[in-house]
C-alpha cells in the first residue's frame, strides 16, 4: 500500500522555479493551480499502477495520463517495442513497415475501419475528421453538443466547459458561449449547438439545420463532465437522422477508444460512424491519434485536384507505430482478456465506493462503468447533460475530497470534469487501497 502522502517541499519548490520558464509553471492548464489549488504534485518515475513524486511519496495511480496509459507505467513489452525501435532509428519521416503493422492491427479490430490515417494528437484528428466531413458533403456548418469537448481547435472550443447554470441559455437555444479569447467570432458561424441525450431536442435541431450539416461529431460517452452515458438508443438516433440528411455521423472515440471493448464502443453499442477519431489509449502513453471509417470519405486524402490535404512531418512516426502494433498486440490477446479484466475491475472500484458513500451517508454518486467512471457531489440519481453537470454537481466539494485523496497515496485529478480510468496494470489489491482511502477521506470531508 503507498505511504501516506506528507512531504511535498521539493514540489512546492520546483513549482516555485518553473513559474519562471513556464507560465504556470505548466504545460497544460489540466496541470496547474487551476486544478491543484496548493500547486501540482511533480511526478518524476512510474511502474505499473504506481507513481513517486520528486518529494519520494507513492501513490496508486488511477489519472494515468487522462486515460493514456492503457497498460500503466513502464510495461515491459511497452518499454521493449521502444527500445527496439531507438535502437534502429526513431523516425525517418517516410514510409516504413511499422506503419503498415500499427494500420492492420487497428483495422483488424475497429469494425468500421476501412482504412485508417494516423496524425499526432487526438485534436489533429478531430481536425482532420471535419475537414474530410465538410469536403465530402461540400457543406461547412456541423453540429456539436453542449459539453463535449473535441480537442482545442478553434471550432471546437464553444461550450466545451463548465459555466454558470444562469448563463447556459435555454434548451432550445442555448447561448453560445466560447472557451477561449483569441477565436475570431466568425470561426463559430458554422457551428450548430445543441444540447446532448435528449433526442427530442436533437429531432428538432436536425428540422431546422440538417440538410446544411457536414457533419454531427460526439463521443460516445461524455467525457468532458466527468462520465456520462448516453442514454439507450440515442446514439443509434443520432446515426440514423445524420443519415437521413446527407450528414456525415463522426463519433469522437480519442477517450473511449480500445477502453471498452477491442472495436471500441462503436462495438459495444453495434454503431456504424461515417468516420471515428481515436488518440489517448491507442498510444500507451505516445502522443498519437488517428481517423478511420468508410475508404470513399478518406480517399478524399488521395494526391491530385481536388482534395483534402492532410500533412505532418510526424504522421505515423515510427517509434509510435511499433508502439501502437505493440499495445494493440496485449489488448488483443487471450481473446480480448485485458477488457474483461479492466471491466471487472472498474465495476469492483464503482461497487466499493457507492458503498462507502452509502455508509458515510455522503450525497453523492459513481456514474460510468467498467474501467472508466467518475464521482458526483450531488443529491441527484443521475447526472445526464452538460446542464445537470453545471446545475446540481458540487465541483468544489469533489476536490475536496480528491485533495484528501492525494494525502492517502491515490493519485487522480482534482478536476469533477475528468474521470478516473482503470489500466491493466491495476490489481484487486489497488482497488481495496482506493476503497480504504476514501473511506477516510470521507471521514474528514467537509
Amino acid at each position: 500500500m503507498p505511504a501516506v502522502t506528507r512531504r511535498r517541499s521539493h514540489s512546492q519548490e520546483w513549482y516555485e522555479r518553473a513559474q519562471k520558464y513556464l507560465i504556470e509553471g505548466v504545460n497544460s492548464p489540466s496541470r496547474g493551480s487551476s486544478v491543484y489549488a496548493s500547486g501540482p504534485i511533480v511526478l518524476e518515475r512510474g511502474q505499473g499502477s504506481q507513481v513517486w513524486d520528486i518529494d519520494g511519496n507513492q501513490y496508486t495511480d488511477f489519472m494515468m495520463s487522462f486515460g493514456a496509459l492503457i497498460h500503466g507505467h513502464a510495461h515491459p513489452v511497452i518499454v521493449d517495442a521502444v527500445y527496439q525501435a531507438m535502437a534502429d532509428g526513431s523516425h525517418f519521416a517516410a514510409a516504413t513497415p511499422a506503419e503498415l503493422e500499427a494500420a492492420e492491427r487497428f483495422c483488424r479490430m475497429v469494425p468500421t475501419a476501412e482504412a485508417v490515417r494516423f496524425t499526432n494528437t487526438g485534436t489533429e484528428a478531430t481536425m482532420l475528421a471535419l475537414r474530410l466531413a465538410r469536403g465530402f458533403t461540400g457543406r461547412n456548418k456541423f453540429l456539436k453538443f453542449e459539453g463535449h469537448y473535441h480537442g482545442w481547435y478553434d471550432p471546437y472550443l464553444l461550450n466545451a466547459h463548465g459555466h454558470p447554470p444562469e448563463k447556459l441559455g435555454a434548451p432550445e437555444k442555448p447561448a453560445r458561449i466560447p472557451d477561449s479569447q483569441g477565436i475570431p467570432p466568425a470561426v463559430f458561424d458554422d457551428v450548430v449547438i445543441a444540447p446532448w441525450n435528449d433526442v427530442a431536442q436533437f429531432e428538432r435541431v436536425m428540422r431546422e439545420h440538417g440538410d446544411e450539416l457536414a457533419a454531427v461529431i460526439t463521443e460516445p460517452i461524455m467525457a468532458n463532465m466527468g462520465c456520462i452515458p448516453p442514454r439507450e438508443g440515442y446514439l443509434q438516433r443520432l446515426r440514423q437522422l445524420a443519415q437521413q440528411h446527407g450528414a456525415l455521423f463522426i463519433l469522437d472515440e480519442v477517450v473511449t477508444g480500445f477502453r471498452y471493448a477491442p472495436g471500441c464502443c462503436q462495438e459495444l453499442w453495434a454503431l456504424k460512424p461515417d468516420l471515428s477519431t481515436f488518440g489517448k489509449a491507442m498510444g500507451a502513453g505516445f502522443p498519437v491519434g488517428a481517423v478511420t471509417g468508410r475508404r470513399e470519405i478518406l480517399e478524399q486524402m488521395r494526391w491530385g485536384e481536388p482534395m483534402v490535404l492532410h500533412y505532418g512531418t510526424f504522421n505515423g512516426h515510427r517509434l509510435t507505430m511499433k508502439v501502437i502494433a505493440a499495445s494493440l498486440g496485449l489488448l488483443a490477446a487471450d481473446k480480448g482478456a485485458a477488457f474483461r479484466k479492466l471491466r471487472g475491475l472498474g465495476d469492483t472500484a464503482i461497487s466499493g465506493l457507492r458503498d462507502v458513500f452509502a455508509r458515510r451517508k455522503i450525497k453523492a454518486i459513481v456514474q460510468g462503468f467498467g474501467p472508466m467512471f467518475q464521482i458526483y457531489f450531488t443529491g441527484r440519481e443521475a447526472i445526464h447533460d452538460y446542464r445537470d453537470y453545471c446545475a446540481h454537481v458540487d465541483a468544489a466539494r469533489y476536490s475536496r475530497f480528491v485533495q484528501l485523496l492525494l494525502g492517502e497515496g491515490i493519485y487522480m485529478t482534482p478536476s469533477n470534469g475528468l474521470h478516473w480510468i482503470i489500466s491493466t496494470a491495476h490489481c484487486e489489491a489497488d482497488i481495496k487501497a482506493l476503497v480504504r482511502a476514501a473511506d477516510r477521506a470521507c471521514a474528514r470531508l467537509t
